[in-house]
């Protein structure tokens, strides 16, 4: 545990791109914690502000509590002290909390809490139920804005001024009169994070109405180039931006497309494209077919080869 303070937490988060891992899953679909520990290991050398232990990429909604405990303490000890590990809570309120408190007990810096499960609400209940989860907890909390867990600007206003502890709005809804309102009424007190699958295709228009960073899961598998995008959105380097999503980003989305779900199974088989594997995802997500994966593992080999001539290039042009 970094020991983050919920306003240091907010502050860190914002500063920079946050890594979404996938969980590793052995053939029978268990948790195979060495290959976890393993590849948090690998993406270490690389620099983030923070690490969203079992979340959407990392198949929360396949673990049971206590496989999110695992694994939320395989992150909190195999990340470095100076990145913040955050973990997830969801389902009803009462899993919620308890998800809540176990992560802090193992480690956790901070929370993501995702939607209730399957039932819709009226903003007091998404209210209470966002409540009942920053009081069960000193670590900071970020609500996920996504499918039935839509938050209004004055629910979100009344949050922040009755949770000290809700430091973030991560939106994965993508409605841009929603983000104007929330940003507009609520400015520094919280935090914004983009959390639409591929985040990049909207990393331009996101920073024009405050979300300063977000969750890549292209990270996983390309880390470098993940870094290369977001600093060249935040540099303002529209070019560079529009050409890597070219180059990129809008075919692997084609790839994405293909199947429900496979915002998710495109991304461990991003892994097993560059050797290093984490196993299968579990239902009721599918893992990508034979023919998709070759696609994607073209796609990424042309880009490494682009990026190793760039370096090459800029190696030559430096002596």
């Amino acid at each position: 545990m970094t020991g983050y303070s919920p306003t240091q937490l907010a502050a860190k988060l914002a500063s920079g791109l946050l890594s979404f891992p996938v969980t590793h899953f052995r053939d029978d679909l268990s948790f195979d914690e060495a290959g976890y520990r393993d590849n948090i290991g690998w993406l270490s050398q690389y620099d983030v502000a923070g690490l969203f232990a079992a979340g959407g990429t990392g198949e929360f909604f396949s673990l049971s509590p206590d496989e999110v405990e695992v694994v939320v303490r395989a992150a909190a000890q195999s990340a470095p002290d100076d990145t913040p590990v955050l973990a997830p809570a969801g389902y009803g309120p009462t899993t919620a909390v308890r998800l809540a408190r176990s992560a802090e007990a193992v480690g956790a810096d901070g929370i993501l809490l995702f939607p209730p499960y399957l039932t819709e609400a009226e903003q007091d209940g998404l209210a209470a139920y966002v409540s009942a989860v920053c009081r069960a907890t000193s670590l900071g909390v970020i609500i996920y804005n996504r499918s039935n867990a839509i938050y209004s600007v004055d629910t979100v206003r009344r949050l922040a001024d009755e949770c000290p502890n809700l430091i973030a709005f991560k939106d994965g809804a993508g409605d841009l009169e929603q983000m104007t309102r929330i940003y507009t009424r609520l400015r520094d007190r919280l935090t914004y994070i983009g959390g639409l699958p591929t985040a990049e295709m909207f990393a331009l228009p996101y920073q024009q109405l405050g979300v300063s960073t977000y969750s890549s899961a292209i990270f996983n598998f390309m880390p470098e180039f993940a870094l290369r995008f977001y600093a060249a959105v935040r540099s303002g380097d529209r070019d560079s931006v529009l050409t890597m999503l070219d180059e990129f980003v809008l075919p692997y989305t084609e790839l994405r497309n293909r199947g429900r779900g496979y915002a998710v199974s495109i991304v461990k088989a991003g892994m097993r494209a560059i050797g290093r594997p984490a196993g299968p995802v579990r239902p009721p997500l599918v893992d990508l077919d034979d023919h998709e994966l070759a696609a994607l593992t073209v796609l990424i080999d042309k880009l490494t080869d682009k990026l190793a001539d760039k370096m090459t290039t800029g190696q030559k042009l430096a002596r």
